[in-house]
């Protein structure tokens, strides 16, 4: 082999090691994620979006593009929170999307069958879209709200993780204020 086609064979194999060694699109939201959630507590919120939901500004939010699918983002979320020791999620949806159908929306149908099935009996409340993304714009002024956007082409399908404490809740948290008043 002569000097030049080995020059170029060598280049070729180190951009190749170079590109593998790159984090891919779907990589890097969820190490943004699972180096965020650490830093994360009560009151923090991760959303899952579809593609148009809008870009807010208030000064705590972060919006991150996945390229992935709305459910594999959801599930991925689950799973990180699912290993967090420190935090549990409160999870709402958008309360139009119980009344969407496939007349409307062609594909809802199968989508909301297998989103509740991804959240494996987990309570779920519905709660209108825009006072969630009031909910959201407010504590962001205040607090961390990562938001994770997605592919997603079909209304109301977001996904909102109210971040709470894991390890103390509203019981505990009543029995020290009993306390506190004695």
């Amino acid at each position: 082999m002569n000097k030049a086609k080995l020059t170029v064979a060598l280049a070729l194999i180190a951009a190749s090691f170079a590109y593998a060694d790159a984090p891919s699109h779907t990589a890097g939201w969820r190490n943004a994620l699972r180096q965020q959630l650490p830093i994360l507590g009560h009151r923090n919120w991760v959303v899952v979006a579809d593609s148009a939901y809008p870009a807010q500004t208030s000064p705590g939010i972060t919006t991150i593009e996945t390229g992935a699918s709305q459910l594999e983002v959801v599930q991925e979320v689950l799973r990180q929170l699912g290993t967090s020791v420190h935090v549990a999620p409160i999870i709402y949806i958008d309360k139009e999307l119980n009344t969407l159908n496939d007349k409307l929306v062609p594909g809802i149908g199968r989508y909301k069958k297998d989103l509740f099935k991804t959240f494996k009996g987990r309570q779920v409340q519905g709660v209108l879209h825009s006072d969630l993304i009031g909910k959201l714009d407010e504590s962001g002024k205040t607090f961390k709200v990562l938001i994770l956007k997605t592919n997603m082409a079909m209304p109301y399908t977001s996904v909102f993780f109210n971040l709470d404490c894991k390890y103390w809740g509203p019981a505990k948290e009543k029995q020290l204020r009993d306390l506190m008043k004695k």
